[in-house]
Order: structure tokens, then C-alpha cells, then sequence
């Protein structure tokens, strides 16, 4: 297997989950080792891994990160961890129906991984669930993209 992808999953209802299971088996069958993690009792250790990270998740309530991924968000923001050595890409799940909070979990995620140094390759994918189609299907054609052009660039640089 080639270059390690840790997939950070947000989630309320389980379509994050979805989600990356899905973008698992695009990314496996592009070569890839992916390790998947649910962001339930993790702390800033997890970024300690030799690994490209991919955060995939849903908003809940007022624009606020899902409960599985609160503990895991406040940690970082209490202990401020240098990720400077971090590369990662965003999905973000949303409802452009809530326009003042729409894929407000993966936005707060994005601007606070940045504020620690990290570096976001690409572009965020925002999911509008009702635009009608399937965020697993939408992901899946992201995240080849993604990988194809964020991932194989930084092979380059290696």
C-alpha cells in the first residue's frame, strides 16, 4: 500500500460515516493506505501520525461541530498543538436551507486547524444535502480530484 490517508469522521446521524467509507474504496483502489477514525476521545495526538489527513464532517444545531467531534475540537483549541507539520483536505457536510450556518462544522474545523499552522490542500468540499444528490457520491468524484492533484503533488515535492 502506498501513502497513509487518516480519515477524521464528525458525525451525528451517520453520514459522515457514509461518507468515508465510501471515499475509503476510492482511495484504496487509487493505491492508498486509509486508516479511518471517529473523532470520539481523540485528542491532538492523532495529528502525530505520518499521515495526510482528510476531515469529513456534518454541522449540527447553530453551525456547531457534531457532538463525537466537540471533546476532540475543544482539546485543540485548549491545548493550541503546533500543526504546522500537517497537510489535510475538508469535506464539510451541510444545508444551504441554514445560510448563516451552512457546513458551519467544517468551516470551524478548516479556520481552526489553519490558526494552529496547519496546511489545507485544495480546496473544501461543502455538501449541500438538499441540492438532491448523494453526499457519498459527490465525495467520491471530490476526493479522486483531490488525491489525483493535492497528494500526487506532494509526492513530487517528497
Amino acid at each position: 500500500m502506498g501513502h497513509e490517508i487518516t480519515i477524521l469522521i464528525g458525525t451525528m446521524t451517520g453520514t459522515a460515516e457514509l461518507v468515508s467509507d465510501e471515499l475509503r474504496g476510492v482511495l484504496e483502489a487509487a493505491g492508498y493506505h486509509v486508516v479511518i477514525e471517529p473523532m470520539d476521545d481523540l485528542t491532538e495526538r492523532v495529528f502525530s501520525r505520518d499521515s495526510t489527513f482528510l476531515i469529513c464532517t456534518s454541522t449540527y444545531g447553530q453551525g456547531d461541530v457534531p457532538d463525537n467531534a466537540q471533546a476532540f475540537f475543544s482539546c485543540l483549541e485548549d491545548t493550541r498543538p503546533d500543526l504546522s507539520h500537517v497537510q489535510y483536505g475538508m469535506i464539510a457536510l451541510g444545508d444551504r436551507t441554514y445560510k448563516t450556518t451552512y457546513c458551519g462544522g467544517g468551516r470551524r474545523f478548516d479556520a481552526l486547524l489553519g490558526e494552529l499552522g496547519a496546511t489545507r490542500l485544495g480546496d473544501p468540499l461543502m455538501h449541500d444535502a438538499s441540492s438532491g444528490t448523494l453526499p457519498e457520491d459527490v465525495a467520491a468524484e471530490w476526493v479522486k480530484l483531490w488525491a489525483g492533484t493535492w497528494l500526487a503533488r506532494e509526492a513530487e515535492v517528497a
